[in-house]
């Protein structure tokens, strides 16, 4: 049944959906899929707007009226109902850490259900159990290779689709797609020893000294060369360049540097980021750790230089994430089924707008640019104003550039 409850300014329904593990096999396992669903007093007979988040491994924001959380909720609640989705495995979805029983083969089968077709197919199925007609989707990051997903799948559900910093790419291997994210990422170091150039002594330093001695981080884990170039991964986002620096002028033995360099690189807490990364890009191909290898081949990367949003095979080896290590190593050479069906994406006829990020180092905008020209009805608004958090940090007037896009006022 679901619950009502009321927090300043809205009205929230939270709802706990049973759907198959496998959707295959609809008498199989089954998983809990948990939704909160938000709207204005007065605004409770709006069309629904699914969200769906980036990641993958993570769940929903968790709202608030009060402090204007997420900052585009504003705006979306003036045209809908909002869905906030806990995709499987987060939040207060059923959650994968007490699952993970049985062999390395069994666990690796179990999280192969953790992908965007997965979750495609959760929300498909919510939608039929809440008798909705057709709804709409805004997809971020990951978020937005779930709706691309959606619009392959099951377009007869939605009645229009908003990507943000998300378009997939429909032809490149999951190899090419890490050869323009490390040319970005150069990018990126560029640009940040150039505003801080005294960075880069710091850097070196502490380099060569986790060399010769790894620090120990709060949890035990060890911060050693590789994980302090993973330090990289906020360069994307519109504070990366400060907030990296404002912890590279920390003394590196202090409780403050350590603590906030464990928080940038952990993946205790969603652990399905770390899993499941790579595979968010595979489109009937196997990575086989194609981040590292794709690395490898960067003959003339600075010892200086930051890696980005790349995961590795060395970061199993962490102890807040060992226990995945075979699992990892198994999905790694999995072959992937394919994602999208470019017939029916040829053939669509569902509105869509996608704000594309010119500069973008997690997803590479020439790619979402041949995208875009591949689905007919796809508006794009390429931007160099905003980062990959363009969402987060400037919600309403991106959601609301958006929907003037899908609905041809601008």
């Amino acid at each position: 049944m679901p619950v009502v409850r009321r927090i300043p300014g809205l009205i929230v329904t939270e709802r706990e959906h049973a759907v198959p593990l496998d959707h295959a096999d609809p008498d199989g396992e089954r998983l809990s899929v948990f939704t909160r669903e938000l709207a204005d007093p007065d605004g409770q007979e709006r069309p629904l707007l699914v969200f769906l988040q980036g990641g993958p491994g993570a769940e929903a924001p968790r709202p608030s009226r009060t402090d204007a959380s997420p900052p585009w909720l504003e705006r979306a609640l003036s045209d809908f109902r909002v869905l906030m989705l806990d995709q499987r495995g987060t939040g207060r979805s059923s959650p994968i850490g007490g699952r993970l029983a049985g062999s390395p083969e069994e666990q690796a089968e179990y999280l192969a259900h953790f992908r965007a077709d997965s979750i495609v197919a959760d929300a498909e199925r919510i939608r039929r159990e809440l008798g909705v007609e057709r709804w709409s989707v805004l997809g971020q990051s990951f978020g937005g290779f779930c709706a691309m997903r959606y619009l392959s799948a099951a377009p007869e559900g939605l009645r229009e689709v908003l990507f943000t910093g998300g378009v997939p790419p429909l032809e490149a291997h999951v190899d090419d797609v890490y050869r323009a994210t490390y040319a970005r990422t150069r990018e990126r170091n560029e640009r940040f020893y150039e505003r801080y150039p005294d960075d880069r002594e710091r850097v070196l330093g502490l380099l060569a000294r986790v060399e010769g001695e790894p620090l120990r981080l709060p949890s035990g884990d060890r911060l050693h060369p590789a994980r302090v170039r993973q330090l990289g991964e906020v360069l994307g986002m519109s504070d990366g360049y400060e907030r990296l620096h404002y912890l590279l002028e920390l003394d590196p033995d202090s409780p403050a540097f350590l603590h906030d360099a464990e928080e940038i690189t952990t993946f205790a807490r969603n652990p399905l980021y770390a899993i499941l990364q790579e595979a968010c890009w595979a489109d009937g191909a196997r990575t086989a750790w194609s981040a590292q290898r794709v690395l490898e081949e960067q003959k003339d990367w600075p010892e200086e230089y930051f890696t980005g949003e790349h995961v590795f095979q060395w970061m199993f080896g962490e102890a807040s994430v060992e226990v995945f290590a075979e699992v990892a190593e198994l999905l790694a050479r999995r072959r992937w089924p394919a994602l999208y069906d470019r017939e029916r994406l040829r053939a669509n006829d569902v509105p869509s707008a996608a704000a594309v990020y010119a500069d973008d180092p997690y997803v590479e905008r020439a790619f979402s640019e041949q995208t875009a020209r591949a689905v007919p009805g796809m508006r794009v608004w390429l931007t160099d104003e905003y980062d990959h958090d363009g969402l987060r940090k400037h919600g309403e007037r991106v959601l609301g550039h958006l929907l003037d896009l899908v609905r041809e006022r601008a």
